[in-house]
């Protein structure tokens, strides 16, 4: 029987810089990158625990990245590792927004930046879209809980319910579900 190694776990620089490549990587949206850096890069988490942590974060106030940062820096490292995984990703991107924020206020009026802009944006669209085909990739085997992800989607975008309702009748509907799945076991 074969096992897989376990990971080596990241110190303090890993976790920053790991960090960093992420909240360098995008514009708009970074939650691909950083599924890609912790499942299929540095194999941190395993795609069932990204989806797991994901969904915690969704529910904490604040970015959804951040808070993931947060909860994989805590995970490796305790508070230090809490503290240096979102500053790794955040630290360049302020800078570079920073510098963005004055080159727009000079140039922003230009049709060319403008055109450029929505390029970046149609981008950030497709990326947001390749990253949610994967995630649903690795829930196939729990094909009992695909009508909630359904009942999410139907219930906010088209439907336009508010997400915190939507949020906790989810929760307790799928969460009454794994408990009398567990109960039956």
């Amino acid at each position: 029987m074969e096992t897989t190694p376990k990971p080596v776990e990241p110190d303090l620089m890993a976790l920053f810089l790991g960090f960093s490549s992420v909240g360098l990587s995008g514009f708009g949206g970074v939650l691909p990158f950083a599924r890609r850096m912790l499942v299929e890069e540095r194999g941190w988490m395993t795609a069932e625990e990204f989806n797991t942590q994901l969904g915690l974060c969704q529910f904490l106030p604040g970015p959804n990245v951040v808070n993931l940062s947060v909860v994989v820096g805590k995970r490796y490292q305790g508070v230090a590792g809490a503290i240096v995984a979102p500053l790794g990703m955040l630290a360049g991107p302020f800078l570079i927004v920073l510098l963005l924020a004055m080159l727009y206020d000079h140039f922003g009026s230009l049709p060319l930046v403008q055109g450029m802009l929505r390029g970046v944006a149609a981008a950030g669209c497709g990326l947001l879209f390749a990253m949610a085909w994967r995630m649903g990739n690795s829930i196939k085997s729990k094909r009992l809980f695909l009508p909630f992800s359904a009942f999410t989607v139907l219930a906010i975008a088209w439907m336009r319910w508010p997400m915190p309702y939507v949020m906790v009748v989810g929760l307790v509907l799928s969460g009454g579900l794994a408990y009398w799945m567990l109960g039956r076991k």
